[in-house]
């Protein structure tokens, strides 16, 4: 199993707790397939497995935190520390530094939903530049909530897609199912009619 299937089976198993954890750390800055995550999550709830309020709340409010986490991260330790410990990440950085300071809070909110792989580096640049805490929050709040609802919400699209074509594939098996033996009657009763004239002189 790969990573991508271990969480999804993690994700299977513990439900809610185990997602909530995973975005936290994932909109920090570990890598790892959270717009997956929240896709299958909507599945889980078009199969009653997961709650879509509860799913929706505790998700949005995970990734808030994870972004904020790394907001302080990055107001704490400043630009040039960044760039210093993460020195495998240089290109990441220099894009999230043109991001903010070309598009500053659109930026903040196109890379909480659209881009989202620059989403963390946003949230640490943002903190190193010292962007204003209020307007961060604001943006991210309103750039989360649109992920995880949309995303979400296309988990429970799709799954009841599958589930729709699942349930039509099985009621045409039936039909053709019911057809067959209504054909072999008719003809045991077409061949039962034809014996008695066969045995006519």
């Amino acid at each position: 199993m790969n990573l991508g299937d271990q969480l999804l089976a993690a994700l299977s198993l513990y439900g809610i707790p185990i997602l909530a954890g995973l975005l936290f750390v994932g909109s920090i800055g570990l890598p790892l397939p959270n717009t997956l995550l929240l896709i299958a999550s909507g599945s889980f709830v078009a199969g009653g497995q997961m709650n879509n309020w509860t799913l929706i709340v505790v998700a949005t409010a995970a990734s808030i935190a994870g972004d904020v986490a790394a907001y302080l991260i990055g107001r704490w330790a400043g630009r040039a520390a960044l760039r210093r410990q993460i020195p495998k990440l240089q290109t990441q950085m220099k894009k999230a530094e043109q991001v903010v300071r070309k598009w500053g809070a659109f930026g903040i909110f196109i890379t909480r939903w659209l881009i989202t792989p620059l989403g963390p580096y946003v949230s640490l640049i943002s903190g190193a530049s010292k962007y204003p805490w209020p307007q961060f929050v604001l943006w991210d709040v309103a750039g989360n909530l649109i992920w995880v609802v949309g995303f979400v919400s296309l988990g429970r699209i799709v799954a009841s897609e599958v589930q729709a074509i699942s349930a039509l594939a099985g009621d045409v098996a039936w039909v053709l199912f019911a057809l067959a033996i209504v054909g072999v009657l008719m003809w045991l009763v077409w061949r039962s009619r034809q014996r008695p004239s066969e045995r006519r002189p």
